[in-house]
């Protein structure tokens, strides 16, 4: 299976979140991203679509619950807040950084409650890619762990495909059944993860990060859900919709909450 070679552009913007956000920025993931085999604890994305044993999507709303003393809506919304940027964070740094799009198939990703905080944790069972002809992967497709497309544009369509249209769409439905949720608010939420993977983890001048977060943003529906604004003291995210943090027993108002004023 094709492994380091194909994650060393994303490493590297990694590389670049932890040094602007010290270790917490990379603690949702899974060291190297790749889940040995046979690990122990880790359990498949898609038991929170169909409700196997293991981390099913009830487990995943209760620990929420917990950690925070929250509401069940407000648990749900954070939840998702965590989970939505975990997964995507790989998937939007491989474009933003090589034009690579991490596929991330439910049956591929894993998760697990990992640390003495119990954590969520996202990794990857293998690493699946669709990547440009003029990629230095693309003569190496083989075994279905590469798949080349003939632009940017179908790229970032193969990103929406992957990310929202086999992943998140359905995940949001099954929250939906279990709680009162808009879905406004929960794609505000990954509008913020993609507006946040791009200034954290991408090198460039602010004009540059602007196009690839407003590419990325627009690719996704998620357009109006979020503005990134230049100030004088760099790019700031600044949320039209919010997670809710400010019901939680202990309220918290986020950087970029749309309450702010």
């Amino acid at each position: 299976m094709l492994a380091t070679p194909t994650l060393m552009p994303v490493e590297a913007a990694f590389a670049t979140v932890r040094r602007r956000q010290g270790a917490e920025g990379m603690r949702g993931l899974a060291p190297g991203l790749l889940v040995p085999e046979g690990a122990v604890d880790w359990w498949p994305a898609a038991n929170l679509l169909h409700g196997d044993t293991g981390l099913d999507l009830d487990r995943l709303l209760g620990a929420a619950a917990s950690r925070w003393g929250a509401s069940p809506h407000a648990a749900a919304a954070l939840a998702w807040r965590s989970y939505t940027y975990w997964l995507s964070l790989p998937v939007i740094l491989g474009w933003a950084v090589a034009r690579r799009v991490l596929l991330v198939h439910p049956d591929d990703v894993q998760l697990r409650f990992g640390g003495e905080q119990q954590l969520l944790q996202v990794g990857m069972r293998r690493l699946r890619w669709a990547v440009l002809p003029d990629d230095p992967l693309a003569g190496a497709a083989a075994g279905g762990e590469l798949t080349v497309v003939g632009s940017e544009s179908e790229l970032l369509g193969v990103l929406r495909a992957s990310l929202r249209e086999s992943h998140l769409d359905p995940l949001l439905t099954e929250v939906q059944h279990r709680v009162r949720l808009g879905s406004r608010p929960l794609w505000g939420s990954l509008a913020s993860a993609v507006a946040y993977a791009v200034i954290r983890g991408v090198e460039g001048s602010a004009e540059t990060l602007l196009d690839t977060a407003g590419r990325l943003l627009s690719a996704l529906d998620l357009t109006n859900l979020v503005s990134i604004d230049d100030g004088p003291e760099g790019l700031a995210v600044r949320r039209h919709t919010c997670c809710l943090a400010f019901t939680l027993p202990k309220p918290k108002v986020c950087a970029s909450c749309c309450l702010r004023g």
